[in-house]
């Protein structure tokens, strides 16, 4: 095992009219808003979004906070048990944007949903696009799409249903990674490049759409020149930049400093990471499944754009705190909600 593994959750597939006529008049857009031209290194959304942050947690973020969340449906429960002091700590995860993660049968519901949501509030939605043919080498994420063929149709379906709408999205975690490491076979590297050669330029025909080819974290490829082929092969070229520590714990000093050696060799190419759950940085020592369910962990740096790091263009919660890795430890099914690990990570972060 790689032990770099990314987890898949579906979001409530249930759609409020109103929402969705948002989105199909935000869809309808054809041209660039003057303050976000594509290629911009802001991975924001209007820029007064940022004033519209209330509540303990305080998203002062540009993006956008999915009140149907996981952890807010968790934050209600408690607070309905009585049990106060456990659902203020969860406010720390529902009331900050996490990534949404579509499903892999039909994209589209959770798209608009999100898009319009985020487009109601003039903030930005992160998306993950996470279905590319023999995922995660069958292992604990094990699925994608059936062939190629049914991996472009889907792409469009998810890029059509952002529309117009403001929207981050993180390209495939663990795809290029697992070229490099072996883990995927040999005879699935062109197919894989291609594919997500082809993702790029097909999510980068919607105008406020910014795409983050993933290039896994500085434990898993320790050598980032070895990756730097692959992530050309696969486009990133076209995308706005690379995604690192997606799922993993990895400190925000090492990410930064393995994203600023990598653009270096990408010619200058912007990155986002991951700081989900990496306040206490990695599980330390060399212990077996240190990526999974690793307790004792805590919530990392909260969302934003501000990063203070020109290369940097922001901080993003792409693994949604309080969702298992998989069955390990304890946990739940791969991209199950853990309410038990959830209030650990929220505990734990200062």
């Amino acid at each position: 095992m790689s032990g770099r593994r990314i987890f898949r959750t579906r979001t409530s597939t249930v759609l409020a009219t109103a929402l969705i006529s948002l989105v199909g008049a935000t869809a309808g857009c054809s041209s660039p808003d003057p303050a976000t031209e594509p290629g911009k290194p802001e991975a924001s959304g209007p820029s007064d979004a940022s004033e519209k942050a209330t509540g303990p947690a305080a998203n002062t973020s540009p993006f956008w906070v999915d009140p149907d969340s996981s952890a807010a449906r968790q934050v209600k429960e408690w607070t309905d048990q009585g049990r106060n002091d456990e659902a203020d700590q969860l406010k720390k995860i529902s009331e900050r944007p996490v990534a949404n993660w579509p499903a892999g049968d039909d994209p589209v519901p959770d798209v608009q949903r999100a898009t319009a949501g985020a487009a109601a509030e003039g903030r930005t939605a992160v998306l993950v696009a996470y279905n590319i043919p023999h995922r995660d080498c069958g292992q604990h994420s094990a699925g994608g799409a059936a062939d190629s063929n049914a991996y472009l149709g889907w792409l469009d379906a998810f890029a059509k249903a952002i529309g117009g709408a403001h929207a981050t999205v993180i390209l495939e975690p663990d795809a290029v990674p697992h070229i490099v490491d072996g883990c995927t076979p040999v005879e699935d590297h062109a197919e894989r490049s291609r594919l997500l050669s082809q993702a790029i330029v097909r999510l980068k025909q919607q105008p406020r759409t910014r795409v983050y080819l993933d290039a896994g974290n500085p434990d898993w490829i320790k050598d980032a020149g070895k990756i730097v082929d692959p992530l050309k092969r696969a486009g990133i070229a076209k995308a706005d930049g690379f995604s690192l520590n997606v799922s993993n714990f990895q400190r925000d000093d090492a990410v930064k400093a393995y994203g600023a050696k990598l653009s270096g060799l990408l010619g200058g190419a912007h990155f986002v990471a991951d700081s989900s759950r990496n306040g206490d940085g990695p599980l330390p020592g060399s212990r077996a499944d240190a990526w999974c369910n690793p307790p004792g962990r805590a919530l990392g740096k909260p969302p934003t754009d501000r990063t203070g790091d020109a290369l940097l263009d922001a901080y993003l919660w792409i693994k949604r705190p309080g969702d298992s890795d998989g069955e390990c430890r304890g946990g739940p099914a791969a991209g199950t909600w853990w309410p038990d690990y959830a209030l650990g990570l929220a505990r734990k972060s200062r």
